[in-house]
């Protein structure tokens, strides 16, 4: 029998997508006491199916299987940024597909914001109301709040709108830096994570006769099923193999492979891979400790989540790994004399909510750029130990930015670099580093 632990994670497992839950209401509806159930639902949202916000609660997601996890509800992005949901919280349990900049014109930016994305933009109420209509949600940087019209839109078309103080490159970063951590996550994909889980699983009974199996399989199209007996607990495996040359009404007990090889939710889906090949099958029941049916794995499934797991370091781009690919080096003269300079594109994504460049992805180029100046003179990794930048002139979106950083001081654990950045000649903006230099071992 159950736990009443397990019971409470199996009844808002089972509840509706969207759905609101609270401890009180648990505790009353399956008569617990309080402390049983907030441990339960700390659970659940362990195991990824439910989400707590600050001034929302807490409500039933979308679990999502490993292949998906780089795939965010907007109440994880929610919590990630520290946002204040300003309408369309019936949305929240919804999964954005890709996040877009508004760092653009509206018209340029429309084109780029699609159903289930989520457009992070400053304080434009038009572009707010226009990424709603598109069946986007909308992220809005700098603290900022809309119109109420369009508050009452999200709640109308169940879209979230947030709001939250942090500016667009730094939430940007942490959504991405969140979707990285998720994806290290996938190096080691379990059978629970690939299954056909039971609602979906077709198995006979053992007092099933044949002719149960011709109907599914002329339903499904499979000809691989688990016997269970009445109380889930799989006794075998039948196939066509085991059914021919048998009266449609015998009974599926006396034709089937008994004692069938199983795996557990916790199983590798390496290991099981091995054990299916080993074993030439072609599909293997999943079951808990107590040998009850918990769904099946194919070997389609098996060999689709070692494609993704191999797939996943293509994934795991860091808005520090775009800025960077933006830096070009070119060779130039400073007051006569030749030295690298670096140049830096400013794209949409490296802007704020002012369309100029962010402070964050100054100091990204800034670092980038002493990083490549230093290895000029010693080999190895840096870590930066202190840094102060100065903004002089506000950058554009569209503009290029020459980066000339100069060495000072080089020793043997330390160096010392002043950075000028320029647009169109005119200095926008310096910068002086400390960093110390790590061999390589």
């Amino acid at each position: 029998m159950a736990t009443k632990h397990e019971q409470i994670l199996q009844y808002i497992d089972e509840l509706p997508i969207g759905e609101k839950i609270s401890v009180r209401q648990i505790a009353k509806a399956l008569t617990v006491s309080e402390g049983t159930a907030y441990r339960a639902i700390k659970d659940a949202e362990n195991k990824g199916y439910v989400s707590t916000i600050e001034r929302v609660g807490t409500i039933r997601i979308e679990r999502k299987k490993k292949e998906n996890i780089e795939r965010l509800t907007f109440a994880e992005v929610v919590n990630i940024v520290d946002g204040q949901v300003l309408g369309g919280k019936a949305g929240l349990h919804k999964t954005l597909n890709k996040f877009v900049i508004g760092a653009m014109k509206l018209e340029a930016m429309m084109r780029y914001t699609e159903a289930g994305n989520l457009l992070i933009v400053g304080n434009r109420t038009k572009a707010h109301e226009l990424a709603l209509k598109a069946e986007a949600a909308v992220l809005i940087t700098g603290g900022f709040d809309t119109d109420e019209s369009v508050k009452k839109l999200a709640d109308e078309l169940q879209l979230p709108i947030i709001s939250t103080s942090y500016d667009t490159f730094t939430v940007a970063t942490m959504i991405n830096r969140a979707i990285y951590d998720q994806l290290i996550k996938k190096e080691i994909v379990l059978v629970e994570d690939i299954l056909t889980p039971i609602p979906e699983t077709v198995f006979l009974k053992t007092t099933d006769p044949v002719s149960v199996w011709y109907g599914y399989k002329e339903e499904t199209q499979h000809s691989r099923f688990p016997v269970v007996d009445q109380n889930m607990k799989v006794q075998g495996m039948v196939t066509s193999k085991d059914i021919m040359g048998h009266d449609p009404k015998t009974i599926v007990e006396k034709v089937m492979t008994k004692n069938p090889m199983t795996v557990s939710l916790k199983t590798s889906v390496a290991s099981s891979a091995h054990m299916m090949v080993w074993e030439g099958i072609e599909v293997i029941p999943v079951v808990d400790d107590n040998n009850k049916l918990e769904g099946i794995v194919s070997r389609q499934d098996v060999l689709k989540a070692l494609q993704m797991v191999q797939r996943q370091p293509q994934m795991g781009e860091t808005i520090d790994d775009i800025v960077t690919s933006q830096i070009v080096l070119s060779r130039g003269k400073t007051k006569g004399k030749e030295e690298d300079i670096f140049k830096c594109d400013v794209t949409p994504q490296m802007t704020n909510h002012l369309g100029t460049i962010s402070y964050g992805v100054f100091t990204t180029i800034v670092a980038e750029a002493a990083n490549r100046v230093l290895r000029n003179y010693k080999k190895g990794d840096l870590v930066v130990e202190n840094m102060t930048v100065y903004f002089i002139r506000p950058v554009q979106i569209d503009s290029t930015i020459e980066i000339h950083p100069k060495v000072l001081e080089v020793g043997r654990k330390f160096g010392k670099v002043d950075v000028e950045a320029y647009n169109e000649g005119t200095l926008v903006g310096k910068a002086m580093m400390m960093c110390q230099l790590l061999d390589r071992q």
